[in-house]
């Protein structure tokens, strides 16, 4: 029994230290999820899966390369972002228009769909405050006397 808690003990430890183990290949990843693949494909870079794409090895390469040099991962980004343009970025890294141009649009359908909420809401208490008749001018049908001459109108 002390052996196989032991063994389990051994196998945590080992799990745990490896969990670190290929720090350049967890920085190679986190920083190719960063960037769309140039070719215009709308892929994340080391994501492309297209036969025959032009740009995904080469910006690979590109990428070991500069990683190589030893620069750090904002450097590395304002590379690439210098080469491409903008538009290779997948997420903003810098404050200013970057990140106002991806929080504007999240913004602007919170408050249309808080806009329209409101709308119903005023609509509703105004249809409510027409005292039983809808908007047309018709008895709701919530009267008991209308329902009860609509039942005996339409009776065969």
């Amino acid at each position: 029994m002390f052996r196989r808690w032991m063994s389990a003990v051994v196998v945590c430890l080992l799990s745990v230290v490896m969990l670190g183990a290929d720090e350049s290949g967890s920085r190679f990843n986190r920083i190719g999820h960063n960037m769309m693949c140039a070719c215009s494909c709308g892929q994340v870079l080391l994501e492309c899966n297209h036969v025959g794409c032009p740009d995904s090895d080469r910006m690979i390469g590109e990428l070991r390369t500069q990683m190589m040099a030893g620069g750090a991962d904002d450097t590395i980004l304002g590379w690439f972002t210098a080469k491409y343009g903008p538009i290779i970025l997948a997420a903003p890294i810098r404050g200013g228009f970057d990140r106002v141009a991806w929080i504007v649009p999240l913004a602007l359908f919170f408050l249309g769909t808080v806009g329209t909420g409101l709308l119903i809401v005023l609509w509703k208490r105004r249809s409510g405050a027409l005292g039983g008749l809808t908007p047309s001018g018709m008895p709701s049908l919530g009267d008991d006397a209308v329902r009860e001459r609509i039942r005996r109108e339409t009776e065969y």
